[in-house]
């Protein structure tokens, strides 16, 4: 058995406030502003913060697992704005396939994945979408959920073909290729 008094926990961390991000609690929310944007969290009753000097501390009442992982999860979340609104968080997406490509119209994308139509992608709340070439996308953003939100919803427009390797991915990801049907060498 280990004991838990030695071990890291997550949400014993205090979390560093940087010099440009405010951050003001008021009843179960934490509103954080940052030259990026600005979020607000909601904190489960059981879980207190209280923000000391430039740290942000999180604790909890009791030391049931529940209210452990409830603990855990609400100080990620906070890093994760504190993270979200100083520095922001960006997926990068590549298009792989002859013919498609991506088209920047206004705020929205317009993609061309070999369908009969061209698919239209709306950013999520705060989101930017930005094409770099033909065949990158660029989705940035506050929210860390949102970012990968929307980078999930446009990769699976198209999801990447085991076979040929065509379709939507992310930058880094590696795609497994299966191998195609091979001719059989015998006689009937």
């Amino acid at each position: 058995m280990v004991d838990d008094s030695v071990m890291s926990r997550v949400g014993n961390q205090p979390i560093r406030i940087p010099n440009e991000v405010s951050v003001t609690i008021k009843g179960n929310f934490v509103r954080i502003e940052g030259p990026k944007g600005e979020q607000e969290i909601k904190i489960p009753n059981v879980i207190s913060v209280k923000v000391e000097e430039d740290l942000i501390l999180c604790s909890r009442e009791g030391d049931d697992p529940d209210l452990r992982a409830k603990h855990g999860l609400t100080r990620s979340l906070i890093k994760n704005g504190v993270i979200g609104v100083s520095e922001g968080f960006e997926k990068i997406l590549v298009i792989l396939g002859t013919g498609y490509r991506v088209t920047k119209k206004g705020k929205n994308l317009e993609f061309s994945l070999g369908f009969s139509h061209q698919i239209t992608v709306t950013p999520i709340g705060s989101n930017e979408l930005n094409e770099q070439d033909q065949t990158t996308v660029l989705i940035q953003g506050v929210s860390k959920q949102e970012v990968g939100e929307q980078a999930a919803r446009i990769r699976k427009l198209r999801e990447p073909n085991p076979y040929t390797g065509n379709g939507i991915k992310y930058r880094g990801e590696i795609i497994r290729r299966k191998a195609g049907k091979t001719a059989v060498g015998g006689e009937i």
